[in-house]
């Protein structure tokens, strides 16, 4: 598997990929004070809350991180210096279950054919050698990307979800970590629990010890298995508020298998609507 066509990339081919002219790095690690404190060199700073998503005031309408529009996406791409050439490295501080892969995500979902994650994120890089630096970057020449009128990449909304969870033909999979599923903590959302019907996966089972990605063939025989031949179009991944679901939906393009859909809303809009809540006793 070439560089180019995996959605992964290891920190010693990263060192390489930098004296490629058409090549953006991107930091979408949580929170541009920790951009500040410590980057790779030559990152530009994505913010999941403001560039990534388009908040509303209630969350139970699309959760806690709706995605933005389309157009709303292709201008921050115009912002940051990224055209349809440009080859787009993403890493955030959290092995890309943060924000790094929500971008992957979004600009598969626009069609951009080079866009990658750095497997092992912040932490990797620095290990191999790759220079940090503190403060604000270097302000990008600003580019004009092709707006687009839809998210390509499938999505479910929570009327679907709702009318398929305990249906034995599709699959809803809930990548949160097993306390959060079970309802035994909820940190975050005002309920705890999980959606009926959906079954745990942990978004963490897809990295090896050391925190990088497993290997295709380790993560085609993990998902081969849960799927049990359901066509992908059954299939429909969630999170708290649609972010760490796309690591997940990651490990699934990493494995070389089709892409799910992405339920955005997840768990935040969920518990928010008055819909059916499971606790494991």
């Amino acid at each position: 598997m070439t560089q180019y066509s995996s959605p992964i990339i290891s920190p010693e081919a990263l060192l390489d990929l930098k004296k490629n002219k058409m090549f953006i790095l991107i930091d979408a690690s949580f929170g541009k004070s920790n951009y500040l404190n410590k980057h790779l060199k030559g990152a530009l700073h994505v913010d999941l809350n403001t560039e990534l998503s388009d908040i509303k005031e209630d969350f139970a309408n699309g959760g806690r991180h709706p995605l933005p529009s389309e157009g709303q996406f292709c201008s921050l791409l115009s912002r940051l210096g990224i055209s349809p050439e440009s080859h787009v490295v993403v890493y955030d501080d959290k092995n890309g279950s943060n924000a790094a892969s929500r971008f992957w995500w979004m600009m598969k979902s626009i069609g951009h054919p080079k866009i990658q994650v750095l497997d092992g994120g912040l932490d990797a890089a620095i290990k191999a050698g790759i220079t940090i630096a503190r403060g604000e970057n270097t302000e990008p020449i600003p580019s004009s990307y092709p707006k687009q009128n839809e998210w390509i990449l499938p999505e479910a909304d929570l009327s679907e979800v709702e009318k398929v969870s305990l249906d034995k033909d599709y699959l809803v999979i809930d990548v949160r970590e097993s306390e959060r599923y079970n309802g035994v903590k909820e940190p975050i959302d005002l309920v705890a629990g999980h959606i009926p019907g959906a079954v745990n996966i942990p978004f963490s089972l897809n990295l090896n010890p050391n925190g990088f990605f497993k290997s295709p063939e380790e993560l085609k025989v993990l998902y081969s298995d849960i799927l049990k031949n359901k066509p992908i179009s059954n299939i429909i991944v969630h999170c708290g508020s649609g972010v760490t679901a796309c690591h997940t939906l990651l490990a699934f393009a990493h494995a070389g298998i089709e892409i799910p859909k992405l339920y955005v809303g997840s768990w935040s809009e969920w518990s928010r609507n008055n819909k059916p809540i499971a606790q494991e006793s």
